[in-house]
C-alpha cells in the first residue's frame, strides 16, 4: 500500500518532553502539565497522549484515541486518492501520405480520447523523402486541428521532432 504522507508522531511513553502543552480529547486547552501528569490524564481518560507538534516550545500533545485517528487519517487519504484525476497522454500516429477514411478514423479515436479527458499527441511521420516536403505534414495538422477543435484546444503547436512533425492537444473544460 502507497500512503501519500508518512508522518509518524509520538504517542504515550515514547515522549521523552519534561513538560508539554496539553489539550483535551474536546478540544479544550487543558495547559502546560508535566509529562507524568499528562499521561495519567490521558490514562484516566482511557485514550492515547499524541504529540501533535514537535517543533513548539513547549510540545504540543492532545489527548485522542490514537487508533480511531489513524483510522480517519487512512480513510480520508483514499477519500483524496479516490477524488484524484489522472491524465493521461494518448498518441494518435499518421504518415503524411495517410489517405481520407483512415484520417477519419484517426479524428474519431481522437474525440474519444478528448471526451474521456485524455491529452493527446498527434504524430505525422515521414518516411524517405517525404521528409522534404513537411508542408504536407502541417497541411494535416491543420486539417486535424480543425476535426477536433469543438472538443479539444492545441496546447503545444506544431514542431518537428527527427522524422515526425508532433502537435499536443488537450481536452476542452466540460461544463
Amino acid at each position: 500500500m502507497l500512503t501519500i504522507s508518512v508522518k509518524e508522531l509520538q504517542i504515550n511513553e515514547e515522549i521523552k518532553d519534561k513538560e508539554v502543552r496539553v489539550i483535551d480529547s474536546d478540544g479544550s486547552a487543558v495547559g502546560i502539565i508535566p509529562i507524568k501528569q499528562a499521561l495519567e490524564l490521558a490514562d484516566e481518560r482511557e485514550l492515547d497522549l499524541v504529540k501533535v507538534a514537535p517543533q513548539a516550545v513547549p510540545p504540543v500533545c492532545k489527548i485522542m484515541d490514537y487508533g480511531k485517528y489513524l483510522f480517519e487519517q487512512g480513510k480520508r487519504e483514499k477519500e483524496a486518492k479516490k477524488n484524484q484525476k489522472v491524465v493521461d497522454i494518448k498518441e494518435i500516429r499518421m504518415f503524411s501520405t495517410i489517405d481520407t477514411n483512415d484520417f477519419n478514423t484517426k479524428v474519431n479515436q481522437a474525440i474519444k480520447f478528448l471526451k474521456s479527458g485524455d491529452k493527446l499527441k498527434v504524430s505525422v511521420r515521414f518516411r524517405k523523402r517525404a521528409i522534404a516536403h513537411p508542408h504536407l505534414g502541417e497541411e494535416l495538422l491543420d486539417k486535424f486541428k480543425a476535426a477536433c477543435e469543438e472538443y479539444g484546444t492545441v496546447e503545444k503547436p506544431s514542431k518537428m521532432e527527427g522524422r515526425a512533425l508532433v502537435m499536443f492537444v488537450s481536452p476542452k473544460a466540460s461544463k
